[in-house]
């Protein structure tokens, strides 16, 4: 599953291509790609212009303008309007942009027509993936949006000590934990937690403050590594120009079971934590 640096990866580079332009229509070729209301994705979104693109936690975000002619008199209630397009890739969400006429491939759930011919493709596999025009009521009833945690990269380190000091769940669980944190997954967890020599297993309520704040700085400088690396590739992740990632070459342990510690040599250790294969030194991670 794309997870913060692949998504804030395929944020900016949609950005120069979409900014400024307007849908002219929305073509729906798979109800279960779109969560929400449909009709809003369906009918309230042609004619919007798309005037930033951006991430909030593992959610793809695109800011909509109210089209000129709807300025002082809109067509449904104003609390029921379009602000922003949501968009959550899951495990194999793809968004691409395409030339006029571009027919729609096997795996493409919704097409966005553009005002400058191109067309915007919401491709995804297996289905998991979706689409939510979020209005202002969105936001008031959208609970995954009203509970997601704050972002690692720009939430003091004070503060994120505060998060994880009193919690007795275990550190990684808490960390995949998107009420807790927004935007970190598996991949971004077992590198974080390697780098801070902290044990995935290990009770958030007994890792020392010292300890969680070390652990803020290492998952803040490998989540900017890997947004310069332009996320990992795993499987399925390709950016907005459908390359893929080098953040993967990097890994220390995640993927790795049962090979060496780069390290000290040992082997690593492999557990199911939070329901996720987790990858760990015991000599490392004490």
């Amino acid at each position: 599953m794309p997870e913060l640096p692949e998504v804030e990866t395929i944020a900016s580079g949609l950005l120069p291509m979409l900014a400024d332009q307007t849908i002219e229509k929305v073509t729906i070729l798979n109800d279960s790609s779109v969560e929400g209301r449909y009709f809003a994705l369906e009918h309230f979104v042609a004619g919007r212009k798309i005037t930033h693109v951006y991430r909030r936690g593992k959610l793809l975000l695109m800011d909509l303008s109210i089209p000129k002619e709807y300025e002082n008199e809109l067509p449904v209630p104003r609390s029921e309007y379009p602000l922003q397009l949501a968009f959550h890739l899951k495990m194999s969400g793809r968004l691409f942009v395409y030339p006029h006429e571009t027919p729609p491939a096997r795996h493409t759930r919704i097409i966005f027509d553009l005002s400058n011919g191109n067309r915007l493709f919401f491709d995804d596999m297996r289905k998991f993936g979706f689409c939510r025009a979020m209005a202002p009521c969105d936001f008031l009833n959208w609970q995954f949006w009203q509970q997601l945690g704050p972002e690692p990269l720009t939430i003091k380190t004070e503060d994120f000590v505060a998060l994880f000091h009193s919690r007795r769940t275990r550190i990684k669980a808490a960390l995949l934990d998107q009420k807790v944190l927004a935007g970190i997954g598996n991949i971004y967890a077992d590198e974080s937690l390697f780098r801070a020599g902290i044990r995935p297993d290990k009770p958030a309520n007994e890792i020392s403050k010292k300890d969680l704040g070390l652990l803020h700085v290492k998952i803040k400088e490998v989540l900017k590594q890997a947004i310069l690396e332009c996320g990992s590739s795993i499987r399925d992740y390709r950016d907005a120009h459908g390359d893929a990632g080098a953040f993967q070459n990097k890994f220390l342990v995640y993927g790795r079971t049962g090979q060496d510690c780069r390290v000290c040599g040992q082997p690593l250790k492999t557990e199911k934590i939070a329901g996720r294969t987790t990858v760990f030194c015991e000599n490392c991670q004490k």
